[in-house]
């Protein structure tokens, strides 16, 4: 395994390497939904959700719906329902040993992004996850955010990665085959690919909520 040898170890040495941030950035960082962040939610239909336990260790996973599916409760609170998945639940067993959240909340076409940090918490209060319901099902549980931090990213990542431009997309040829993946990763189930294939066709058909 390549090992790291020339490394930074200090934040000193990180900052004559990077430099400081300006005075907006600065500043910009605001402890509350306002207005401008609920516009922002109410129009995202995709979040990226970053926690860890209390060990370290780290996960990073997505949450997409309808643009607004994420409920805001108050300018301090919201909550994401978590609709149906794998039952890994790696982002909810990491919150009930490490609470600490980060959020990355995506609209198609526009290249900044809205960032909030804060702390998370379980719920499965029923009158407010049937606030989320989709086709008359609530979601079994949800996922409570108490907001610490809150500010604008920008768009850089998205700019040179060019995501949102079709021009620069591959093929579909060219593309990664999931099913082929999985085949190779869970190779002692002996499931063959065309059996993943099948498997998530009707799950993505049939168990979205």
């Amino acid at each position: 395994m390549t090992t790291f040898r020339d490394t930074v170890r200090s934040e000193e040495e990180l900052r004559e390497i990077i430099g400081h941030p300006s005075k907006l950035v600065r500043h910009k960082v605001i402890d509350h939904l306002d207005e401008q962040c609920r516009k922002f939610i109410a129009c995202s239909p995709l979040l990226f959700v970053s926690s860890s336990d209390e060990h370290g260790n780290c996960d990073v996973s997505p949450r997409g719906d309808a643009p607004g599916f994420v409920h805001i409760l108050d300018e301090k609170c919201m909550v994401i329902p978590e609709r149906p998945g794998n039952r890994r639940i790696d982002t909810m067993r990491n919150i009930l040993s490490n609470p600490k959240i980060g959020l990355i909340f995506v609209i198609q076409g526009l290249e900044e992004t809205l960032r909030i940090n804060g702390r998370a918490s379980i719920t499965k209060e029923e009158p407010l996850l049937s606030l989320m319901q989709v086709n008359g099902k609530s979601p079994l549980l949800g996922i409570g955010v108490v907001v610490e931090e809150c500010f604008v990213h920008c768009a850089k990542a998205f700019k040179r990665s060019q995501l949102w431009d079709q021009k620069a997309w591959l093929d579909r040829g060219q593309l990664p085959n999931p099913a082929k993946m999985l085949s190779a990763h869970a190779k002692t189930l002996g499931i063959t690919e065309q059996d993943i294939s099948t498997a998530l066709h009707e799950s993505y058909t049939k168990r979205l909520y």
